[in-house]
């Protein structure tokens, strides 16, 4: 294709960047809504911890669709939307439950200092790592979803000693070369996949509600669920692998 065949770009107006600065302003707010959360866990409001978290996941999941869609990119050139949605999601995904975990009491005393640093620096290390994703979506080791692990440990209450452990262990599994699947990106079962979340969603909210007093019914559910997600990837490998 010559550059006359090519089509005519969108003209770029005022309107068109104002909207498209928008995109970046809602996923920034992502920010904001963390720094509330924090502020609930310093008062030890747990499920408002969870609740406020859960809506700046929602966020990271309606900004970049709402970007493409917009051409955020190329209208917006001197703004990363990348690089935002980086710095948004430690705040979300790790320094603030890597607190909440520290301060919740559920981690042995002397651990708590040592693994709350473990998780923010093992998470800092991971969104710097290049090969955090795989070609094909995936997540390669424990994806720093620390709010995922907080919310399963006030969820599930270990006693202080497996929580201990249990979080060393999702330390060093960052580190380890094993794939998750994104429920969202990955084509394979996407629509399983999308539908488990959202049993996953209406299942959380009322553990939120119910400040994580439910029946178990739907700790088993929220549990399964979550069991899937991580292993969903190695029992397809080693299914495929078992075919003549």
């Amino acid at each position: 294709m010559t550059p006359l065949d090519q089509p005519e770009l969108p003209v770029v107006t005022r309107a068109v960047r104002a909207a498209a600065f928008s995109v970046h302003l809602f996923t920034a707010a992502g920010a904001g809504i963390a720094l509330i959360s924090l502020l609930e866990a310093v008062r030890q409001h747990w499920a408002a911890v969870f609740a406020w978290l859960g809506v700046a996941l929602l966020i990271d999941a309606l900004d970049g669709p709402i970007a493409r869609r917009l051409d955020v990119k190329r209208v917006q050139p001197d703004w990363s939307g990348e690089v935002l949605d980086l710095v948004v999601d430690f705040v979300t995904y790790v320094f603030v439950p890597a607190y909440a975990i520290a301060a919740s009491g559920m981690l042995l005393p002397i651990a708590a200092p040592v693994l709350g640093a473990g998780i923010v620096m093992s998470g800092a290390l991971y969104f710097a790592d290049r090969r955090m994703k795989t070609p094909d979506n995936h997540f390669r080791g424990f994806p720093a979803l620390w709010n995922a692990a907080a919310f399963y440990l006030f969820l599930l209450h270990p006693s202080p000693v497996l929580s201990s452990i249990g979080v060393a262990a999702l330390i060093v599994l960052t580190f380890v070369p094993f794939n998750v699947i994104h429920p969202v990106r990955v084509v394979r079962l996407r629509g399983l996949n999308l539908t488990l979340i959202g049993v996953w969603a209406g299942l959380a909210v009322i553990a939120l509600v119910e400040d994580f007093r439910v029946p178990l019914p739907v700790t088993l559910g929220l549990c399964a669920i979550a069991l899937y997600i991580v292993c969903a990837d190695a029992i397809i490998r080693l299914l495929r692998s078992a075919r003549p």
